[in-house]
């Protein structure tokens, strides 16, 4: 390493510091650190790009701003122009990643895998740059793969490193199955590495197992080893839980600005300096000065979570959109007053019906049992009076706005 470092120059080497400033922020753990910026400083000397390997199972294609912590950091390195190798798991998502599961995945047919997979490029332009991304599908090699070369990739691994993970202990001391084939999930994810000699894999630290296989199997095949650069989980808006569609606590990428921006709002004050730092396009030095004005209370919390949901729309709606979510927020939110736009929504339904059930026929809550829980949290108003009784029947008519919590708002349309 300090042979490699006494040859560069002194602009060298401040782009080795600068790039290694920007890969580092935000980062839980490089593995290892010094051989990120060996490969670095040889990428600025060679004028070689590194190749940077992201790999996705397609399993469900709907990105949230949770996805797209490992996407910002790799649009760090495209930027620098290093070489993305997004690896599209046609062959593992039929057999599923077992991280963090209790039982064996459901296994994707073809068809789930490319409608999945399609769906994930579109969003993912809205990050990185797509035109300049190597697409591999696995299944290119992995399908060519026969009995004997399958057990000879085996033979390179242990059966106790492999039960090191998580899950696997877990489901062990609970009793709980673990088919064979999920012994193939990093096997197979460690070959794809061997297979493109990348240089850096990303992922969350969920993916910690997995990455470290693809160092391990380079090894074994005589390669030069890829570094690992894992990201931190994000957790949601409930400030606990890692951002899922699931547990409702996160802001997609392809929604509406106002649905964005008000989202947003709803970040925990405590979690502004993570979201500045994990999912924004600010610069380094920018997030830090943010940061230190957050952490010192220079910063109303307000201001710096009005600033962090108008960069957010910025950047997946455009500067224009952005300043107009955040003049609704005022205008709704800060100043209470109706929106302007409000979606109508033409009725065709009983005139009159109860409120639980006129909540979920016009899809502003999944279930009656969510929209009686709303109605009694005082999250439910009719023409901008507020409503507390669950029981209320209500007489619909042309022009009714009902409104669910702080963004949801309906005006229906009877034709009468």
């Amino acid at each position: 390493m300090e042979n490699l470092m006494e040859q560069l120059t002194e602009e060298q080497r401040i782009e080795v510091k600068r790039q290694m400033e920007m890969y580092s922020q935000g980062v839980q753990e490089i593995i290892p650190t010094e051989e990120l910026e060996r490969k670095v400083a040889k990428s600025i000397i060679e004028n070689k790009p590194l190749k940077i390997k992201l790999g996705l199972d397609p399993s469900a294609p709907d990105v949230h701003l949770g996805h797209t912590v490992v996407l910002n950091k790799m649009r760090q390195f495209q930027e620098n122009g290093h070489t993305i190798q997004l690896i599209i798991g046609d062959f593992t998502g039929k057999i599923g990643d077992p991280t963090g599961k209790s039982v064996a995945r459901k296994q994707l047919t073809d068809e789930e895998v490319k409608h999945n997979a399609k769906t994930y490029f579109e969003q993912f332009a809205k990050v990185i740059d797509m035109d300049k991304v190597e697409l591999h599908y696995n299944s290119a090699w992995l399908s060519k793969l026969n009995f004997e070369d399958v057990i000879q990739l085996a033979g390179k691994i242990t059966v106790a490193r492999l039960l090191e993970r998580d899950d696997f202990e877990e489901r062990i001391a609970f009793n709980k199955p673990i088919s064979l084939h999920e012994f193939f999930y990093p096997l197979m994810q460690g070959y794809d590495s061997v297979m493109l000699e990348c240089d850096i894999e990303l992922g969350g630290t969920d993916q910690h197992f997995n990455i470290l296989m693809g160092r391990h199997f380079q090894e074994k095949f005589g390669k030069e080893k890829q570094v690992a650069l894992l990201m931190p989980l994000l957790e949601g808006l409930d400030g606990v839980e890692k951002m899922s569609k699931s547990k409702r606590n996160y802001i997609g990428i392809d929604e509406s600005p106002t649905e964005m921006y008000g989202k947003a709002m709803s970040i925990p004050d405590e979690l502004m300096g993570k979201y500045f730092e994990l999912i924004t396009d600010l610069n380094p030095e920018q997030i830090k000065e943010l940061k230190g004005q957050i952490e010192s209370g220079s910063f109303h919390p307000r201001d710096a979570k009005m600033l962090l949901a108008k960069t957010i729309v910025r950047m997946y709606h455009g500067a224009e959109a952005a300043e107009k979510a955040e003049q609704h927020f005022i205008s709704v939110f800060q100043q209470g007053t109706m929106p302007e736009d409000i979606p109508a929504v033409e009725w065709n339904g009983n005139a009159e019906l109860p409120l639980i059930d006129l909540l979920v026929e016009l899809k502003l809550l999944s279930s009656k049992s969510e929209a009686r829980r709303m109605i009694e949290n005082k999250g439910v108003k009719l023409n901008g009076l507020k409503t507390e009784d669950t029981k209320l029947h209500v007489t619909v008519c042309d022009g009714l706005i009902v409104q669910v919590g702080k963004r949801k708002f309906v005006r229906i349309k009877t034709g009468k």
